[in-house]
């Protein structure tokens, strides 16, 4: 089982999501997420200004075993896509609570609850 970076939180769709800096955080999806996919070919994201709200797909990841939401954990605007993913979709599956994250949002307030890592642990134990 690949590990749970303790410093980021969860949702229960896979995604991960960074403490607000300046509120921004940055989301991908973890490596449990990754694994399931397996090789990740096609990577479509929202644009950035594009206004994106939590619990609603905002995009959608694609690999050679089917194609999966990309859901917002956080409902705000989209200041930052990384282009390196679009161009590159394996990066996700190499390094997805690093090179592989998706993008960045601007939080307009409180979003959903949350997982800390021992929930989300326990949550990808249990499926």
């Amino acid at each position: 089982m690949s590990s749970v970076p303790e410093t980021l939180s969860y949702t229960e769709e896979h995604e991960w999501i960074t403490e607000p800096s300046d509120g921004v955080v940055t989301v991908g999806i973890t490596a449990y997420a990754a694994d399931a996919l397996g090789d990740i070919v096609y990577v479509s994201l929202p644009q950035e200004g594009a206004t994106v709200e939590a619990g609603e797909p905002c995009g959608e990841a694609e690999s050679t075993k089917s194609v999966s939401d990309i859901y917002a954990p956080v409902t705000g605007e989209v200041v930052a896509v990384n282009s390196a993913v679009e161009e590159d979709p394996a990066v996700i599956n190499a390094d997805p609570y690093g090179e592989g994250w998706l993008l960045k949002i601007r939080t307009d307030g409180d979003g959903p609850d949350l997982l800390d890592a021992p929930a989300y642990s326990k949550l990808i134990e249990e499926a």
